[in-house]
């Protein structure tokens, strides 16, 4: 009868040879003995095989060894023959039979102990390895965010119900903007706290000498002022400080007609000329056009000054020519002097951009009828200077997240400018140099205080992004106007062609505002701040843009009540107080510490009221925030004129350099887009 070979060994015979093996492949002879009855015979067979791979299908099918016929294995015989005591003779043939079954057992035996003996080393590896992947797995677990860490979360903002909606309906939102319908903004926000013991004063002292003693004949000073109307504006003060230094006739400016804006308009198309004249009668002698003399027009000499020239600056680089040209006509005049003047200088510098600079009768009548319009709508509003037009997103360099069509855009029209080198937008924007996109400012002034039904006149040019960019805004603030939503094109048209007409009407209204908001660091930001500070402290909020900007990042983190309270931390010295920025810093425009004089009398009777910000009873004459921009670089001068100055005057005109303003810059093209 033959014996089968089992499914197993037959699947263990098709494993590949290495299967078990560590050791390669090796000649080994082994020596097997197997017993046949009474009788040992030493078989010695050699086979190469992988290490301990055991006996192949071969060996299994041939026998291994000759048993001499007649011997008997009394281990081999049935189990019928065992049952009686007598041997039995056997057949030659039939026992050679029985011995071959009997070593084809063994040999099976042999294959199934071999194969547990690997099979005991298998096993505890798999396990071993098992459990190395289970570790690896629960350390990957440890490190691993939750699944309800708010980047897991895909967030959208609703322009209709102002609040920041959660895709994920299972984890609730935890930044809120509360809705405010039908809530009262705080009275204080629409005024400052210690504004009423603070006033203008520009009058000039009795040491100031009157004009007719210290204006000489024959000198004649011209300016061609440089930028839009703000810029112009200051150039126009700083020209008539300048000529009572030179103690000269002062020419009626001219306005810059090639600048980017582009605008054809003379001064006295802006400008009500007859008050200017009159107005600065006992300080500066003024006169409209140059005089003839032999019958022939005078070529003034044009020469250019360095940035913050102070008097002996002006002394030294320009009364030489002067008094050698008779008439010098000042080119790019703009910041063209010092921060640091005599009291008197400042104060005159006062009278005339608060007094003598006065807008003509068509603009003053369109801008007191759009002041009126907003007035009726509610009982205050807020103007917002908004700037965040292409072009002044991309002079910036900053980036607000519009991906490759915003890059392309806004870098086409930097290319415009041919100085401006590539930036980091984040490094701008940490350092507080981008302006707030519209949707920040809106949660800026939610946070201080100011509730969804206030009005906000939002004085810009065309926003980048258009309505979609302003949705956000207007979410916050429904109540959004302009002067094209609350004039008539009829009404606007004398003025639409003319960017520095359109300008003034924009200047006017928010001059008037109960609240100003700046979103930038321009020319129109200063001198409204320097402004609404002579006459009475209104509120005038300029962003703290390097600390909020982290608060605008991080805000999805938040709560509401978190948020507000750190944004009025942070805002806190840049609210238009009184004494929030210490005498002498800053641009003289924005912050005219010498015109503006205390009430110490009526204030020593003051009791001293919980602030609005900050912690209470703190004397604002304790708190002066130094908001100086840091790690910048101070400008210089060189133009074509030095060779007028010996080298002996050089270290005088130096110092006109030390207080220079690192915010103005010698660069025409940020001048222009500054300028308003």
């Amino acid at each position: 009868m033959t014996r089968s070979i089992p499914p197993f060994i037959q699947a263990y015979q098709t494993l590949p040879k290495c299967f078990f093996c560590n050791q390669g492949l090796k000649d080994n002879h082994n020596q097997r003995e197997i017993k046949v009855g009474s009788l040992t015979i030493a078989q010695q067979f050699t086979d190469v095989y992988i290490h301990d791979a055991g006996p192949t299908a071969a060996d299994l099918s041939s026998p291994q060894v000759d048993i001499p016929e007649g011997h008997v294995d009394d281990k081999s015989t049935s189990d019928s023959d065992n049952e009686d005591d007598t041997p039995t003779p056997t057949s030659a043939p039939e026992s050679s039979k029985r011995r071959k079954k009997t070593i084809a057992r063994r040999k099976v035996s042999g294959i199934y102990i071999d194969v547990a003996k690997r099979l005991r080393f298998l096993i505890p590896a798999i396990s071993m390895i098992s459990g190395a992947i289970l570790i690896l797995y629960a350390f990957i677990s440890l490190l691993a965010p939750s699944p309800h860490h708010p980047h897991h979360l895909v967030r959208r903002t609703s322009l209709n119900d102002n609040v920041a909606v959660d895709d994920s309906p299972t984890v609730p939102t935890v930044f809120k903007v509360p809705i405010s319908d039908g809530m009262v903004s705080d009275p204080s926000l629409w005024s400052t706290r210690m504004s009423n013991f603070y006033f203008g004063c520009s009058n000039a002292s009795n040491k100031f000498p009157k004009v007719e003693t210290v204006t000489y004949p024959n000198r004649y000073l011209l300016i061609a002022t440089s930028g839009g109307l703000n810029q112009q504006r200051t150039g126009i003060t700083d020209a008539v400080v300048a000529a009572r230094i030179l103690n000269a006739t002062l020419v009626v400016p001219k306005l810059d007609q090639k600048s980017f804006w582009k605008d054809s308009s003379t001064f006295s198309e802006i400008f009500d000329v007859d008050w200017f004249i009159s107005h600065l009668s006992r300080d500066v002698k003024v006169i409209k056009e140059l005089p003839r003399k032999g019958g022939k027009n005078l070529v003034p000499y044009n020469m250019r000054v360095p940035r913050k020239c102070n008097e002996r600056c002006y002394q030294i680089r320009v009364l030489p020519v002067l008094l050698k040209k008779h008439a010098v006509q000042l080119s790019k005049f703009d910041y063209r002097l010092s921060n640091k003047l005599d009291a008197d200088l400042q104060k005159l510098r006062c009278r005339v951009n608060y007094h003598a600079l006065k807008f003509t009768d068509p603009i003053n009548k369109m801008g007191r009828k759009l002041v009126n319009r907003m007035k009726k709508m509610g009982k205050h509003y807020v103007a917002l200077h908004l700037r965040f037009e292409p072009d002044m997103l991309a002079f910036s360099g900053c980036y607000y997240g519009g991906g490759e069509k915003e890059r392309r855009e806004l870098g086409k029209i930097r290319k415009r400018w041919k100085t401006l080198h590539s930036n980091n937008p984040d490094k701008e924007r940490r350092q507080g140099r981008c302006p707030l996109t519209p949707e920040e400012v809106g949660l800026m002034l939610r946070a201080l205080g100011y509730n969804k039904d206030a009005h906000l006149y939002v004085a810009s040019g065309e926003v980048y992004g258009g309505d979609e960019t302003i949705a956000p805004l207007r979410a916050l603030f429904p109540n959004i106007h302009s002067k094209d939503t609350i004039a008539t094109k009829q009404e606007l048209e004398p003025f639409a062609t003319f960017s520095s007409r359109m300008a003034a009407l924009d200047f006017i209204v928010c001059d008037e505002s109960d609240v100003f908001v700046t979103n930038n660091n321009g020319n129109m930001a200063k001198i409204l701040a320097g402004r609404r500070r002579y006459f009475g402290h209104k509120p005038t909020i300029r962003p703290n843009a390097k600390k909020l900007y982290r608060l605008f990042l991080n805000r999805e983190n938040t709560t509401w009540e978190e948020f507000s309270s750190r944004i009025r931390t942070h805002q806190r010295g840049f609210m238009g107080e009184p004494k929030e920025v210490r005498p002498g810093r800053g641009e003289f425009h924005e912050n005219p510490a010498t015109c503006i004089c205390e009430d110490t009398e009526a204030k020593s009777k003051f009791q001293t009221l919980p602030r609005k910000f900050g912690k209470a009873n703190v004397d604002f004459d304790e708190v002066a925030v130094d908001q100086e921009p840091e790690n910048e670089l101070e400008l210089s001068d060189l133009d074509e004129d030095d060779d007028l100055i010996g080298p002996k005057f050089h270290h005088l005109v130096n110092d006109a350099n030390v207080d220079d303003d690192p915010l103005i810059s010698e660069s025409p093209e940020l001048d222009e887009l500054l300028s308003d």
